[in-house]
């Protein structure tokens, strides 16, 4: 099954891209206007992978006949399929069609390796860097008995399976043994038994003929790319990530109902909805040279991306959610902080009887102010562990040998070896239901500011109307497309934070700033903010100021503790933010005060105003 040839970007005129969701799929158009590629319409239909209908091009015909009413150029055959225009001028249809999908559950897979701290972490990164969800890790050393690893590889069910371990030149008993595991437990593909599971073989390059004979037999069809962790200095993913997205195509679009036709109609391979938002994110931080993370909060899971000094990771909190998985967040998190972020006095018997209720009814949205604290509250938690499990995973390698200064091994305990740095994080981008359709901006924006507790000069910012996969996808054909859609239509800029490291008494001075302009209509000013407060400065959309902050002794901004910053900031609808509630965020324990704090903090930003 192959997709329709790509065309010269220079002929595309009008995109249409379509995001194949669980239970939507959403369909945009992008015209090229005055020399510049822009987001012009959206449609939305419910996705039709499942029976009775069990035919995905229904859903994505039904989304971009959406398109077509409202652009009022025709894009539909009447048999269903997309016309295709025939010269520039051609009022009638598009020049190429792409397309996302994790309808039917996305790509779902086992990963395995010889030791779970070094080969299965980096096949599990590999895959989740794929827009995997991975369902179990398989290990030498994960404290299962052998018969226990067999039968739950016989409960899984993957869609394909990524076998790693070794060293090149290494050892390679370990990793024949881990593949003897596997083949002969037999684990079967999801979407039934008329195909061979597909196997990805990304270890040991001297194991390869003994994986082949361990995977040659019936029931198996074995790919082998290069070792994903040819050295325990370095890891290569690249490889086994472009095999997953093949094989994904290839193998399981190809067996999923309807999916046949999807892929013969595409001008691009259809790739996994959280692949194409961690390729567009990488396009972003290479393009602007920034580290950037991204956060997906959805009703079931919460994906987090990150790029940092141009190394990518992301991970799936598959149980933290807003509707189907809100009781796992509240019980994870405990309601005790949940109730932290809510300045109004709730009964915690009612909140449980709406947790509930939520999880019966996803669709449902906040009826009342107080159903909408409530909700935010919840997000706050449900972000601040998804971020912390992240960081937890997105970690310099294990099992290397490191030459550390004593400022190395200090850094370190810091930061716990997390790659992702808070002080070095130079944009958030929010996505996601609660996030993206919060009734103000400055409610999205504190709720990215109390969860992933940013330190120093931040960018904030939201994907429009999530999307962001549309444009992954479409850069893999036309990165110049892709890349103005984001700038213009797909990430609207909330303002920038500045965010004080370190703790200071409460109604001390933390730091003074001054704003001069550089473009735009800018306001001059000076002031200085006091420790435990927040407060908000005008700086519309559009434009930008040189900001200099000089803070307090103990009081780190980005430059080390006391050392005054200058940096250009951005703004937007919120404006400029100026934190110094410290680093980490601490409220008080009283729940009278810690209510008055949360109220002032929220009438200085203008929440709910």
């Amino acid at each position: 099954m192959h997709a329709a040839t790509p065309i010269d970007p220079s002929r595309i005129r009008v995109v249409v891209a379509t995001d194949c969701g669980s239970t939507t799929t959403k369909a945009i158009m992008i015209e090229l206007r005055d020399g510049e590629y822009r987001q012009t319409h959206r449609g939305e239909a419910p996705t039709t992978v499942e029976e009775p209908l069990a035919d995905v091009t229904l859903g994505v015909t039904n989304a971009i006949t959406e398109l077509q009413e409202l652009s009022g150029r025709r894009l539909v055959n009447l048999d269903g399929t997309i016309i295709r225009r025939t010269s520039p001028d051609d009022p009638e249809g598009c020049d190429i069609y792409v397309s996302t999908s994790s309808a039917g559950g996305g790509l779902q897979m086992m990963v395995a390796g010889v030791v779970r701290e070094m080969t299965a972490e980096s096949a599990k990164r590999a895959a989740l860097g794929a827009g995997a969800i991975v369902m179990d890790t398989i290990a030498g050393n994960d404290r299962r008995k052998p018969h226990e690893q067999i039968q739950r590889i016989r409960e899984l069910r993957p869609d394909m399976v990524l076998v790693s371990g070794g060293t090149d030149g290494g050892d390679q008993r370990k990793v024949i043994e881990i593949a003897e595991l596997i083949a002969p437990a037999k684990p079967r593909p999801r979407f039934g038994g008329e195909y061979k599971l597909p196997v990805i073989f990304a270890g040991n390059k001297d194991s390869q003929d003994s994986i082949r004979r361990v995977f040659g037999g019936s029931g198996f069809d074995l790919s082998v790319v290069e070792n994903l962790r040819p050295t325990l200095e370095r890891e290569n993913l690249g490889p086994a990530r472009e095999r997953i997205h093949d094989v994904f195509l290839e193998h399981v679009m190809a067996h999923a109902p309807g999916y046949d036709r999807l892929i013969s109609w595409a001008n691009a391979p259809i790739m996994p909805t959280p692949g194409a938002v961690g390729d567009i994110l990488q396009e972003i931080a290479r393009r602007r040279g920034i580290n950037a993370v991204c956060v997906d909060i959805g009703g079931a899971t919460t994906d987090v991306f990150s790029v940092y000094d141009g190394v990518f990771n992301r991970t799936v909190s598959a149980n933290l959610g807003m509707s189907y998985s809100i009781s796992n967040v509240c019980a994870e998190a405990g309601m005790a902080n949940v109730l932290r972020w809510v300045h109004l006095d709730m009964d915690e018997r009612e909140l449980r009887n709406r947790v509930k209720n939520k999880m019966i009814r996803p669709t449902t949205i906040p009826q009342s102010h107080e159903a909408l604290v409530f909700e935010q509250a919840v997000a706050r938690e449900a972000l601040r562990l998804a971020f912390e499990q992240h960081r937890a995973f997105a970690t310099s390698l294990k099992g290397v040998q490191q030459q550390r200064t004593v400022g190395d091994a200090f850094r370190q305990q810091e930061s716990g070896g997390s790659l992702v740095d808070r002080m070095r994080m130079d944009l958030l981008i929010a996505s996601g239901g609660v996030l993206s359709h919060a009734p103000r901006m400055e409610q999205t924006a504190m709720m990215l500011l109390d969860s992933f507790e940013p330190e120093g000069f931040t960018e904030l910012a939201k994907d429009s109307i999530f999307m962001m996969p549309h444009l992954g996808v479409l850069a893999s054909v036309h990165p110049k497309a892709a890349m103005e859609v984001v700038e213009r239509d797909c990430l609207i800029v909330l303002g920038t934070a500045v965010s004080a490291k370190g703790e200071s008494k409460r109604g001390r001075p933390c730091f003074a700033w001054s704003l001069s302009p550089e473009t735009g209509a800018v306001q001059a000013g000076s002031g200085v903010v006091h420790a435990g407060d927040i407060v908000r400065v005008p700086l519309e959309a559009g434009c930008t100021a040189k900001l200099e902050v000089r803070p307090e002794r103990g009081i780190d901004l980005g430059a080390g503790p006391g050392k005054p910053v200058t940096r250009s900031v951005r703004g937007g609808p919120v404006g400029l933010l100026l934190d110094a509630r410290g680093r980490p965020l601490r409220l008080p324990e009283s729940a009278t005060e810690r209510r008055a704090c949360v109220q002032a903090w929220n009438t200085s930003v203008g929440v709910f105003s």
